[in-house]
């Protein structure tokens, strides 16, 4: 069992041993061996509250999803495109990388690709290995005065450029938005894509993975090279569109191609790298030993202070959360959500946060489901919660209903029209038993001494779950609701002298709840009881930080701000002991 104060870090690709070294000083750290598929991930990494990344390991929404404790995502390099950032953002996790670290590395490689094409060095060096003297064979060409179009010009681009001008190069960038005060500072010229592509002798790509620049490199701008040129990519490899590549190498429009990266890594479409033009490298921008100790040292150093500035928010689990991800596992009361909202609204603060649960990529509120139906109601696009995990010391108790004031036949016509909903008669023996047995979900005894199973003859357990809870409000509506754990109807009536009938529900587990709230199928309200230990009370958080827009990164900043403030002139109460509220 872990300690739930120390974080687990895994990381999924190698990094350099002093990156690790210095994440053990932080977290628990599991290095994973090997390889693995996203479905795999889950079951190796469920526990992990940091996951690492280089660019073999690719984390999509599913498994972020399925990663409760998940709270960053780190990547031991510049590119997030193998991390699905968005789902990780919307549900407040971090997603941080080591931009810097290997800059200087792929802009050299760059470089290195470049006068290889020029000077014909890897296929010169295959004739020699073959006991073969070609020289007039590979006539190369200077690089003193020709044009190298730089396509992408941020931090790997710039240090390109540097290197090139070194060589006598001319530079020409496409980068949009590029200043005046920044092309004039290189030294660069800037233009317009196709342009560029019709003036370059070289063209190297510098450019992110973005869903705009996917492609970026296809048969119409391949066409506007200038006859002659050559490609080169170290960039990404859906950057370029290999097929039209490999068209306009076949038909001689392009000298040759360099290409570290590939639409489809490890196994690259063979006739390219096999083609006598192009030279291929199996992704290497990054891969020397000074920017290997670089990207883990950086991202071990961008974890630990994250990790930090979470400590406090981490020790209380609290975390503010996408609305549209939190789900209520209960049905409430209209009536108390809107006392509710009368009063959030003169005080104007969340006093306790909702206790919730992440299950199947959503986050089932536990404790609290009026609270955030009201804030829903109100419009706050985030809400602040408690995160418990399922399974640690929560225990889950089952209400039943003692029902006054109810005009019990009014209450048999209503639920009559409810669709797959039947009152059936039994004896109090027989109800009990299908209770015991799970055969039934609930059953009524009336005051006078007739005893009925509430059933449902829908196709799934979910709908049938439906039609009880519809039921439930149904006598809500009509009567009024004490939640008891007492079973005996004798003893009820002597503490509610109105008692018309009591209904017992079925011992509930933990699991069934979140699986069916998940799917949107809540529990009738106040069912549950559960009981969690280290409840966060008297917080007392200011409701704009949840209604204001902004985005969740920075919100979650100004949460644990908020928190650290507290926790210095000790204003939370945090209870280790078993509490339960019920609103």
């Amino acid at each position: 069992m872990t300690n739930p104060g120390i974080p687990t870090i895994v990381i999924c690709d190698p990094i350099h041993a002093q990156g690790v070294d210095r994440l053990r000083q932080v977290g628990r750290v599991i290095q994973l061996d090997q390889a693995y598929a996203p479905d795999e991930l889950v079951d190796v990494a469920h526990d992990a509250d940091v996951l690492i990344v280089r660019s073999r390991t690719h984390i999509p929404a599913r498994v972020i999803n399925a990663l409760p404790n998940l709270k960053i995502i780190a990547r031991a390099g510049a590119g997030l495109d193998n991390i699905d950032v968005s789902t990780a953002r919307a549900r407040g996790i971090q997603v941080i990388n080591a931009p810097n670290a290997n800059t200087l590395a792929v802009a050299e490689l760059t470089m290195g690709l470049i006068i290889a094409l020029a000077r014909h060095i890897p296929a010169a060096d295959a004739s020699m290995k073959q006991g073969r003297w070609e020289k007039k064979r590979f006539l190369g060409s200077l690089l003193d005065g020709k044009t190298l179009g730089i396509i992408g010009f941020g931090r790997i681009g710039r240090q390109v450029a540097r290197r090139a001008m070194a060589f006598g190069m001319r530079v020409i960038v496409n980068q949009p938005r590029l200043t005046p005060e920044l092309a004039l500072s290189e030294g660069v010229t800037p233009y317009d894509l196709y342009d560029l592509l019709e003036i370059a002798d070289f063209v190297t790509l510098h450019v992110p993975l973005r869903p705009e620049n996917r492609g970026l490199i296809g048969r119409k701008e391949l066409a506007h090279m200038k006859p002659g040129a050559y490609l080169i990519n170290t960039a990404r490899g859906g950057v370029v569109d290999e097929a039209a590549l490999l068209d306009a190498l076949n038909e001689g429009r392009l000298a040759g191609a360099a290409l570290d990266v590939f639409q489809n890594e490890p196994r690259p479409n063979p006739q390219l790298i096999s083609h006598p033009r192009v030279i291929a490298t199996p992704h290497l921008g990054a891969s020397t030993h000074e920017s290997q100790r670089n990207a883990a040292v950086t991202i071990a150093e961008a974890i630990v202070k994250e990790l930090e500035g979470m400590r406090t928010a981490g020790t209380l689990n609290l975390h503010m959360v996408p609305i549209s991800q939190v789900v209520t596992h209960e049905h409430v009361d209209p009536k108390r959500v809107q006392r509710l909202r009368q009063a959030m609204e003169r005080s104007r603060i969340l006093q306790d946060p909702p206790v919730v649960a992440f299950w199947d990529g959503k986050y089932v509120v536990l404790d609290g489901a009026t609270r955030t139906t009201t804030l829903r109601q109100m419009g706050a696009p985030h809400l602040v919660v408690q995160l418990v995990t399922p399974g640690q010391d929560i225990t889950l108790h089952t209400w039943n209903h003692a029902v006054s004031h109810l005009d019990f036949q009014a209450f048999q016509q209503a639920v009559a029209e409810i669709p797959h909903f039947t009152l059936r008669p039994t004896s109090l023996a027989m109800a009990q038993e299908r209770l015991k047995k799970g055969l039934a979900l609930a059953y009524l005894q009336h005051r006078r001494g007739d005893t009925y199973l509430m059933e449902s003859d829908a196709g799934t357990w979910f709908e049938q779950l439906d039609a009880i809870r519809e039921a439930v409000d149904t006598y809500a509506r009509l009567g009024e609701v004490e939640r008891t754990l007492n079973m005996d109807l004798e003893r009820l009536s002597y503490d509610f002298p109105d008692l018309n009938m009591l209904v017992v529900f079925r011992p509930l587990n933990l699991h069934e709840i979140l699986q069916a709230a998940s799917h949107g199928h809540p529990m009738p309200a106040g069912v549950t009881r559960f009981v969690i230990p280290g409840r966060v009370l008297r917080l007392n958080l200011p409701l704009d930080l949840m209604l204001e827009p902004g985005d969740l990164e920075s919100k979650n900043e100004r949460l644990h701000q908020f928190l650290a403030e507290k926790m210095a002139r000790a204003s939370v109460r945090y209870y280790q002991e078993p509490v339960v509220l019920l609103e």
